[in-house]
């Protein structure tokens, strides 16, 4: 969505304070309650809404496959089973489903004890889901002579071949003004017009623009992860959204391009790290932010909110296995190493937990390689506050993340990694990690340093694993270890005509091989027909893997 965002006024400086929040699911069927720790969470508190008078404290009811039943009955059936008379509010029928408003949290709590109560004309038992809604019921809906105006705007707007479609300033469009309607965003009733329209006329949409319509909320766009779940590009600049927050209303959309600049939240953060790490919470998937490209993030695709599929496939002892982990190690000490590792907010779980040990305690002489782990060890055995105990066990993938950042920067050696599978069952995979690293800044710049790392990973998406537990034991590497590192130099797979390597260059052929699976002459060769340059290689070789152009050979063998 390069030419969407055009105006290049005064941005505001992306920087700020990280939202702390914690998301309690009890079933998948009961009340999700969120709780924020020390402090009310950011954004507008809780306040009236200032299109139709109500407070926030709405929940929504679905049920599954309710579009089968009639409105009438679906109602007279939930009444005669539920223990307290309620009314239901904006019911209406989304794809399969049915779903309707209840305003309190006792009535939410009855229509929960209705599920599976309630039979239909086939003997099925009919499941109710109720869950505490930031989407408000739509009051006050516009008129058909309305919406059909403002569907011919917005097919004036939509650009065909990019699958666009540009709604900034919306509320200013001469032909809705012409015609005195009043289409503002803000309100619950004109954004779920909209995206009524959208879902009808643009199922294929891909691009949206919603810059400059002075949003303060998003709890309206909220629907859009139903209505327009293809969505790959966002444009919200220049509105009034104060908080990082509201994004996680739209957070099931698997964005690639998100434009924030020029609202309010961009002043919030402490640096441009925290900034892009909070929104990269939401979205995990996102290679742009404002313009600017993100490293490559290590992506999972997983709904924490759903029940984990199993493996299909029973691995034991299979090489699609050893491939599995093999490419998993590659791609997360890739971007471990690259200087960067937001981008590993994708291999974990939400809910994921991490410890780090170190085999010593204070009062030892320990080298000084060790001294910048001791703070973070959770090493029980010489740990004696309990406090600490706990404080130390990262628990949340933002949590770890920040922690494995703040950690020193390295370089691992592939070659020297064993990998031992010791549990492995439907859901779930046990293995452990053992081989050396090198720092690559500081004072300890180039020391060889042993590690143990065992992950405890489920199945996700796209032939991938989610980490939910992550123990790292750091230690001193061996006269034999530090000797061995590192003894495979790049410079010697090219013949003996071509100059050798620099430091860099070897580095980026170690980075390259590892990322790409092909050996290391291969991936040599790759980058200096590319005059070195990473990403135009990386982007050739996408293309030549896809076309089938690489000759098997190339890659290495998997024992």
């Amino acid at each position: 969505m390069r030419d969407v965002h055009k105006d290049q006024q005064l941005r505001h400086t992306p920087y700020s304070i990280r939202c702390d929040r914690r998301m309690k699911w009890h079933s998948e069927d009961e009340i999700c309650i969120t709780t924020w720790r020390n402090r009310k969470p950011p954004g507008r508190k809780m306040r009236q809404n200032t299109q139709d008078g109500y407070t926030r404290n709405w929940f929504k009811v679905t049920i599954p496959y309710g579009i089968k039943y009639d409105k009438s009955w679906l109602m007279n059936s939930i009444q005669s089973h539920c223990s307290a008379p309620f009314t239901p509010v904006d019911f209406h029928y989304i794809r399969n489903r049915a779903c309707f408003f209840v305003q309190d949290a006792t009535t939410a709590s009855v229509l929960k004890d209705v599920s599976y109560k309630i039979c239909d004309d086939e003997n099925r038992k009919i499941c109710i889901f109720v869950n505490h809604s930031t989407a408000l019921p739509v009051k006050n809906k516009l008129k058909p002579g309305q919406m059909e105006m403002l569907k011919l705007t917005m097919n004036k707007r939509y650009n065909v071949s990019q699958q666009a479609l540009d709604l900034q300033n919306l509320r200013f469009d001469p032909d809705l003004m012409g015609r005195d309607i009043d289409i503002i965003l803000n309100r619950r009733n004109c954004m779920a017009a909209t995206l009524k329209i959208i879902e009808r006329n643009f199922p294929e949409l891909l691009s949206l623009n919603l810059c400059n319509n002075k949003l303060y909320q998003l709890d309206g766009l909220s629907d859009i992860i139903e209505k327009a779940p293809k969505v790959k590009t966002l444009n919200l600049s220049k509105n009034k959204l104060e908080s990082a927050w509201e994004l996680g209303k739209v957070k099931g959309l698997k964005l690639e391009e998100l434009w924030l600049e020029g609202n309010p939240l961009c002043s919030t953060f402490s640096d441009q790290s925290a900034y892009v790490s909070a929104i990269r919470d939401c979205f995990p998937k996102l290679l742009r932010l404002d313009g600017r490209e993100l490293s490559a993030p290590m992506i999972v695709d997983i709904d924490s909110s759903e029940i984990m599929k199993p493996c299909k496939e029973n691995f034991t002892g299979s090489e699609t296995l050893k491939h599995l982990v093999l490419q998993f190690l590659q791609q997360y000490y890739s971007i471990y190493d690259s200087g960067d590792r937001q981008g590993l907010l994708g291999a974990y779980h939400d809910e994921a937990c991490f410890s780090l040990a170190i085999p010593f305690d204070a009062e030892d002489s320990a080298p000084n390689s060790l001294r910048k782990y001791f703070e973070d060890s959770r090493n029980m055995k010489t740990l004696k506050d309990p406090h600490l105990k706990g404080e130390l066990l990262r628990h949340t993938k933002r949590d770890i993340v920040d922690s494995l950042s703040a950690l020193p920067k390295t370089q691992h050696d592939l070659s020297s990694i064993l990998v031992d599978m010791w549990c492995q069952t439907e859901w779930m995979l046990c293995f452990s990690v053992n081989g050396v690293f090198k720092e690559v800044e500081g004072q300890s710049q180039g020391s060889v340093l042993a590690f143990t790392r065992t992950f405890i990973a489920t199945p996700g998406g796209s032939s991938s694993l989610c980490i939910v537990n992550d123990e790292l034991f750091v230690r001193d590497a061996s006269p034999q270890e530090t000797q061995s590192a590192f003894s495979i130099p790049v410079s010697t797979l090219s013949s003996s005509s071509e100059p050798s390597l620099s430091q860099e260059q070897q580095e980026m052929v170690q980075a390259f091989s590892a990322q790409s699976g092909m050996k290391l002459e291969w991936s040599q060769k790759c980058l200096q027909d590319n005059e070195w340059n990473y990403t135009r290689a990386g982007q050739v070789f996408t293309m030549l893997q896809t076309e089938g152009k690489i000759p098997a050979e190339a890659f290495k063998q998997i024992s």
